[in-house]
């Protein structure tokens, strides 16, 4: 498959197409290990349908208490996408203010930059679910702790199982190292969770800061879009 270029525009690298791909920075040390998630409601029958089984964790992630974040949350940040048709799903670290306020995740800036990431990738919003690692929002956006992103993986892991992706794209560092694939030069190098191909990348937010690091997240995107056997949109 032809990758090339194409779909630099959409993300405005269509100028660092002809450069050198961009190196990876130095990576941070790894967060520290996720401690023992705490006891929690059952979940939804695992033979339930995806529609239902996802609407009871939204339900149960709205009233959740198992973390302090609960103590800020406007409104719980669940997902958006379509579930029973995503084949892709993007997994980021966790809401911001319009997240917060809305109680739907990437619909900031950062938001905006993906959506543009995926339509070059020729997927449409029917082929994607996007959901983070927590569902509440950290205080001044901080990275979550430990302890919060393993009270709140059982509604990742659970949205991972409804949904069945073939791939998923994890988002930024922290959430690569929830999804296990956080090691040494974790960036654009293929993992798996729960049986499923996992693609770590930079997040859209560090994008914005860093716009000489699109180049190398659109060849991890390429990646994808290969493993999905498809061919990208033509300019």
């Amino acid at each position: 498959m032809d990758l090339g270029s194409r779909g630099l525009p959409a993300l405005g690298l269509d100028e660092l197409a002809r450069a050198e791909p961009a190196e990876s920075p130095v990576a941070t040390a790894p967060a520290e290990p996720r401690a023992p998630a705490p006891a929690a409601a059952a979940p939804a029958k695992p033979d339930a349908d995806p529609v239902t089984r996802l609407r009871v964790l939204a339900e149960e992630a709205a009233s959740c208490t198992a973390c302090r974040l609960h103590e800020g949350r406007t409104k719980s940040v669940f997902a958006r996408g379509n579930p029973e048709r995503a084949i892709v799903a993007f997994v980021g670290e966790g809401p911001g203010y319009n997240e917060d306020q809305q109680g739907l995740p990437f619909v900031g800036k950062a938001g905006q930059l993906l959506d543009k990431m995926i339509a070059a990738m020729g997927l449409s919003a029917d082929e994607i679910y996007v959901c983070n690692v927590v569902k509440c929002r950290p205080p001044e956006n901080r990275t979550p702790n430990p302890d919060e992103a393993a009270a709140c993986m059982r509604f990742l892991e659970g949205q991972l199982d409804a949904v069945k992706p073939q791939v998923i794209v994890a988002l930024g560092r922290h959430a690569a190292e929830n999804l296990g694939v956080g090691g040494g030069g974790w960036r654009g190098r293929w993992g798996s969770f729960a049986g499923v191909r996992v693609m770590p990348t930079y997040h859209p937010a560090y994008l914005l800061r860093s716009p000489e690091q699109k180049r190398p997240v659109w060849e991890d995107l390429q990646k994808v879009v290969a493993a999905l056997g498809r061919e990208l949109p033509s300019r």
